[in-house]
């Protein structure tokens, strides 16, 4: 069965859309992540780039200006409304998994 598009994001996109709920440019995004993550979570380039194409084009992020060659973006509505709904599925299955855990524990 194929999934719904952005019916789930990977963890790059997830980080990408969370970075951009304040305008940054590329190099900030990446920059942010790393620091958010402690390094965890990297992006790089190519990656990032492609990701910000994408999202632009769908309308999940909007180009808001050019500084010194560097382009800045920010997320959208429509941006923050799907990063909202991958939270609250992340949120349910860390539920799903503590509610396993418990059971296991139970005398």
């Amino acid at each position: 069965m194929a999934r719904k598009k952005l019916d789930t994001l990977t963890e790059p996109m997830f980080y990408v859309l969370l970075s951009l709920r304040q305008e940054r440019h590329g190099y900030g995004v990446m920059q942010d992540i790393a620091q958010l993550t402690q390094g965890r979570v990297k992006v790089g380039a190519g990656t990032l780039y492609a990701l910000l194409e994408r999202f632009e084009k769908d309308g999940l992020i909007v180009h808001t200006r050019v500084e010194e060659k560097r382009k800045y973006y920010h997320i959208t509505a429509e941006g923050e409304r799907i990063l909202q709904a991958e939270y609250e599925r992340i949120r349910r299955q860390a539920a799903d998994m503590e509610a396993v855990l418990r059971k296991e524990r139970a005398p």
